[in-house]
């Protein structure tokens, strides 16, 4: 449909999309939460910026997990 639409933008961005296709509608149909892996990336940070200066590094680690 629109890319019979005869309006050259529209028909152009069409094309475009076409290759992305397949991961839209995936997108549309699995909602994927990032919301704990973002809370956990966050939360290392801060033990980081606390850990700052300490110069045993395996317990820095230790604090992470």
């Amino acid at each position: 449909m629109t890319l019979s639409s005869g309006i050259d933008v529209l028909v152009h961005f069409a094309r475009k999309l076409e290759s992305y296709l397949e991961g839209i509608v995936f997108s549309a149909q699995h909602r994927l939460d990032t919301s704990v892996p973002e809370s956990m990336n966050n939360r290392i940070n801060v033990i980081k910026r606390m850990a700052y200066g300490y110069r045993d590094t395996a317990y820095s680690f230790l604090k992470i997990r």
